[in-house]
């Protein structure tokens, strides 16, 4: 290949990296097509995307193209990664076992021997260092000048990518901890063990929606909006809500009251993730027989969503304690759930619970009630004794 057409070749593979990036939010996937890239236009044998974590003041990477290792980090200043993240200039290095800044702890390891790095700062349009690209093993012979240029490049239009997807990231996060507050408000009144049952039902009925096959994106939102199934317990009165006994028929109708309440208060949402809690809050109490509430609704008229939340509430409402009965072992709820397939619950949804029950027998044994569904939330909670 001449020099023209291996110029011709990047610029074409800049255009298609710069359109892969710009649509992606999530940051994870992010790094992984950025690492995968790069690793293939500057025909290195691994790529990393370190991010700089100004808070523990180190570099960290869960993308390092070619290892079985989850996450590296490495201190702010150290390491190849580190000197180029304090110093903001670009390393080319033919031979890393002759430069001392290079740190071999990792080849040791794994056995994998680094010949080649070239490394650049990631810089965000304000000049500020928020990472560092680096690249390893050139498939023959050491990086040059023009894969520097072009890691240099990719560098700038990645750093803006990155940025964006970390905002959105924050922006989730802060919409998850809200809808997870939300969850507690409605839930703490009539349960001593409002975490434990807020992160049973997120994740079995994650699980259940894995179980039938659903999108990822759809699973996750089914994830983060079941919390919010009994929301419109905030309308209810405690002498009904807190009643240790059965409930009078005027008692029940009262209370049956929750799902419309839950309904109007998430109703009218711009969030898809409230949409769907919206649907949840407000059918997770129909049969697919149709003898529920608060609608009758029967079959595939029920939401999805709302067909499978109705199996994980259900579940973990059998086999955590309660006001009015004792808990039931896991194996007595299961034949319940069995019992009543095609009455109050879907055919498929108990399928798919009966394939994932491995896992939710799992979450079902924990019993800590400093977990959450939302990372760095568990701490602050668990101070207020939810």
């Amino acid at each position: 290949m001449t020099r023209t057409e291996e110029l011709e070749k990047r610029l074409n593979m800049l255009v298609k990296f710069g359109g892969l990036i710009a649509a992606e939010t999530n940051l994870t996937r992010l790094l992984e097509v950025i690492a995968g890239q790069v690793q293939q236009m500057l025909n290195g044998d691994r790529c990393s995307v370190f991010i700089l974590d100004r808070q523990t003041n180190e570099l960290w990477s869960k993308i390092a193209q070619g290892m079985q290792q989850t996450e590296i980090r490495v201190p702010f200043g150290k390491g190849i990664a580190g000197h180029v993240a304090a110093t903001g200039a670009t390393v080319n290095i033919a031979d890393a076992y002759h430069d001392n800044r290079f740190n071999r702890d990792l080849d040791m390891m794994t056995g994998y021997r680094t010949r080649s790095i070239l490394a650049v700062p990631l810089k965000n349009v304000g000049g500020h260092i928020i990472g560092v690209f680096e690249v390893i093993n050139k498939d023959e012979g050491a990086f040059d000048t023009d894969d520097e240029g072009i890691l240099q490049l990719l560098g700038s239009l990645a750093a803006s990518a990155i940025e964006n997807a970390q905002l959105y990231e924050s922006l989730s996060k802060s919409q998850l901890e809200t809808i997870y507050r939300l969850a507690v408000t409605a839930e703490y009144r009539d349960q001593q063990d409002t975490a434990i049952h807020l992160r049973h039902i997120s994740e079995y009925s994650a699980l259940i929606a894995q179980g039938m096959g659903l999108p990822e994106r759809e699973v996750e939102t089914i994830r983060y909006a079941s919390p919010l199934h009994d929301i419109g317990k905030v309308g209810i009165a405690d002498a009904i809500l807190l009643k240790p006994g059965k409930l009078t028929p005027e008692e029940f109708e009262e209370m049956k009251k929750h799902t419309l309440y839950g309904a109007k208060i998430l109703s009218g949402a711009e969030s898809s993730l409230l949409q769907i809690a919206c649907k949840v809050a407000g059918s997770h109490h129909e049969k697919f027989d149709g003898s529920g509430y608060p609608s009758g609704l029967k079959g595939g008229h029920i939401p999805v969503c709302a067909r499978i939340v109705s199996v994980a509430d259900v579940f973990d409402a059998l086999c955590m304690p309660r006001v009015y009965k004792p808990k039931w072992a896991p194996e007595k709820a299961r034949d319940y759930i069995r019992e009543e397939t095609g009455k109050a619950f879907d055919p498929d949804v108990v399928e798919a619970f009966e394939r994932v029950y491995g896992d939710i027998l799992k979450i079902c044994a924990v019993t800590d009630g400093r977990s959450t569904i939302i990372p760095g939330l568990a701490k602050e909670l668990h101070k207020y004794n939810f």
